[in-house]
């Protein structure tokens, strides 16, 4: 039986948007509103947690079935060493925002682009070998690490946040990987919730 990386896919889209957005506000001169720094915030404590979940819980359970396997174990450590690229890059745009730095549009552009080099290379070589050696019972496992770090309160915003303008195709794949009862969640308050927020000033 596969893995549903339904959600792994959904975020990482996420991901994507949100420096997409950051940027066009770098370049059109917005970037340093109160809205774009709450989509900021919350871009950085969902990527915060979906990385810290990968590097504690998701790729040392791939490296206990890959023991003898150098190249797939070489791979999990480019893993983690390209979470920890990303870092200081994420730091020098925090600080720009703060500083309303002239430099913001730059800094956005190397993030972008080291982040999303990093999504490929995990989806291009990472995802399939999960999807080789871990069952759906190991990714349940993991996935549920997740959820308790995001809480109730968490999934209040992590979901309404994926399908934040997404393609109507692409969410309804995202809200069917989930719950019946996440979903009713979502329809009734975490929508609007998430609205009034006005992240990114959307």
């Amino acid at each position: 039986m596969s893995i549903d990386l339904t959600v792994m896919y959904a975020s990482h889209d996420a991901f994507r948007r949100d420096l997409d957005r950051l940027g066009k506000a770098a370049a059109d001169g917005t970037a340093f509103t109160p809205q774009v720094r709450a989509g900021w915030d919350n871009f950085t404590h969902q990527l915060h947690i979906h990385h810290t979940a990968e590097d504690s819980d998701l790729w040392p359970r791939v490296q206990s079935k890959v023991e003898g396997r150098p190249q797939e174990i070489a791979l999990l450590a480019e893993m983690e060493a390209e979470h920890a690229r990303l870092d200081p890059q994420l730091t020098a745009v925090d600080a720009a925002l703060r500083n309303r730095s002239a430099e913001l549009a730059e800094l956005v552009h190397t993030l972008a682009t080291t982040l999303d080099d990093h999504l490929a290379h995990e989806e291009a070589s990472a995802l399939p070998l999960i999807q080789e050696v871990l069952t759906p019972a190991d990714w349940s496992a993991f996935t549920g690490r997740i959820r308790e770090r995001q809480g109730m309160r968490g999934a209040a915003v992590f979901v309404p946040w994926i399908v934040d303008g997404i393609p109507p195709a692409d969410r309804a794949a995202f809200l069917g990987a989930l719950p019946p009862p996440v979903r009713v969640l979502n329809r009734l308050f975490w929508q609007a919730g998430y609205r009034r927020r006005g992240l990114w000033g959307t």
